[in-house]
């Protein structure tokens, strides 16, 4: 059985850290087609940060330079180290990643955890 499970949410005021992780089992573990994607009741979900088929690194935008995603893969846990969090960052965190480890065209994210709530205020 898949599992994803993801821990490290809470709240934390505007220019603070939080450090989500996602512990995964029952799936062939990869070392890359994984990330982290965000959601705000009322608006679709957003890519945050993922680890693509190349072994890059990628992120939005509006987190880059402040948020790292990072794996370790003898524990098969995939981490979101987040700095200098702002209010918009305040949304329902989810890891999520590719059962079948991607193909020539990419990343298809098809399996998810239950997310964990991270809430920034002033």
């Amino acid at each position: 059985q898949v599992q994803l499970v993801e821990s490290g949410g809470g709240s934390v005021q505007a220019g603070g850290s939080l450090r989500l992780s996602c512990v995964t089992s029952g799936y062939i573990w990869s070392m890359y087609c994984m990330g982290w994607f965000r959601q705000v009741p009322g608006k679709e979900r957003e890519r945050v940060a993922t680890i693509d088929t190349d072994y890059s690194r990628n992120y939005a935008d509006s987190v880059k330079g402040r948020f790292t995603i990072s794996q370790d893969n003898d524990k098969r846990t995939l981490y979101l180290q987040m700095n200098s969090l702002k209010l918009e960052d305040t949304a329902m965190y989810y890891c999520a990643v590719d059962l079948t480890g991607g193909s020539a065209y990419g990343c298809e994210y098809n399996a998810w955890g239950q997310g964990t709530q991270v809430t920034v205020s002033s």
